[in-house]
């Protein structure tokens, strides 16, 4: 199912981190759909896709940091939303190498400010904390991680995330319970988590990532060096994801909508959204795709002495599936297709060609 241009066309959306590389293309598909988006971030790096689509003059572009209290607090107060997005993080493995306290504070204590901030409204609001795939204790044993599995995280990053989630879930248990928001004893906040697998798509230029760091060196005329070539990811584009949050909100909204405890409880929890297992590739399979659509070499840079990252992440997909009707539509080849195709599009043209990826996605039949 796509997105409902109904149920978000004229609603007060508040997105944190509407200046990430995720968070610009969650903007310019809910500002499609007609929706009054209000952002909180911090300022866009140079060059990022927020100023690729000229989003500032399109949505209220609040500049904060979501560890900020008086400033969540002023931002949600203010924006008095329908739906929030939480998406701003420090979303890179090895940085949170280089910075473990701001990755812990920005991912668990930023969660928290978001959350906190959530108890002055009085109106119905459905809210998507986004964490990861990396939350899970991942043994590496090739199996299939569902949401009730148990949490984890060896890497700052990664042991962040399941931070994320269990304060949302605290959050959730403690302020705003099911039982308590039908009998009207608390705010009407229906609350979820979306834990998305790796995801690709034109925009990204954050360093430490494979596609933008193959695609700087091919434009170098360099060979394409490869830390991990053996790991395996969840590989989707952007869209994938995104589209599983808007369904997911679409759904907490109708549920506290209707008060229909049966129904919020089966949706206010925590969702997987990442692609088929055939899906499922080598950072190797990642690179030899992104050679069918650009001229170059890959290198292989393995590094033992380098900071731990997982080797092996499967993620499972079926109650997403199940209880949102939700369901990936890009396979492995479409979407590397995509994500090449944006990059070598004119830089004059990146939103209308960001624009028609959106459209085309949505038109796109699930698999």
């Amino acid at each position: 199912m796509v997105p409902d241009g109904r149920v978000f066309s004229g609603k007060r959306i508040l997105l944190t981190g509407h200046t990430g590389f995720k968070g610009s293309w969650l903007a310019e598909w809910l500002l499609s759909l007609g929706a009054e988006v209000h952002g909180l971030s911090l300022p866009p790096a140079p060059g990022a896709l927020f100023d690729q689509l000229g989003l500032a003059p399109r949505m209220e572009h609040r500049l904060g940091d979501v560890r900020d209290e008086a400033a969540v607090a002023a931002c949600v107060r203010d924006v008095q939303p329908d739906f929030v997005f939480h998406l701003a993080a420090q979303a890179l493995v090895r940085r949170s190498y280089v910075d473990p306290l701001e990755t812990f504070t920005t991912n668990v204590t930023g969660t928290a400010q978001v959350l906190a901030a959530l108890r002055c409204l009085t109106k119905p609001c459905a809210v998507v904390i986004v964490t990861s795939d990396k939350c899970y204790a991942n043994h590496e044993a090739g199996r299939l991680y569902r949401e009730d599995d148990a949490l984890g995280g060896r890497d700052p990053y990664s042991a962040s995330k399941a931070a994320a989630e269990l304060v949302t879930a605290s959050w959730r248990d403690s302020f705003f319970p099911v039982d308590k928001i039908i009998a009207g004893l608390v705010p009407p906040v229906g609350i979820s988590t979306a834990r998305a697998g790796n995801v690709i798509g034109g925009g990204d230029w954050a360093q430490d990532r494979i596609v933008p760091d193959s695609l700087r060196a091919l434009a170098a005329q360099q060979p394409i060096r490869v830390r991990n070539p053996a790991a395996i990811r969840p590989w989707q584009h952007v869209l994938e994801p995104l589209g599983g949050y808007l369904r997911l909100a679409e759904e907490i909204y109708a549920a506290l909508l209707s008060r229909s405890a049966a129904r919020l409880g089966e949706v206010c929890g925590a969702f997987n959204f990442g692609p088929a297992p055939a899906d499922h590739r080598t950072v190797r399979d990642l690179v030899g795709e992104i050679l069918k659509h650009a001229p170059g070499v890959w290198a292989d840079a393995s590094d033992a002495s380098a900071p731990h990252e997982a080797k092996l992440l499967h993620l499972a997909t079926d109650k997403a599936r199940a209880v949102l009707g939700w369901a990936p539509r890009w396979g492995f080849e479409t979407a590397v297709a995509h994500t090449i195709a944006w990059y070598q599009a004119p830089a004059t043209a990146a939103g209308a060609f960001t624009q028609r990826q959106i459209q085309a996605f949505a038109q796109t039949s699930p698999a």
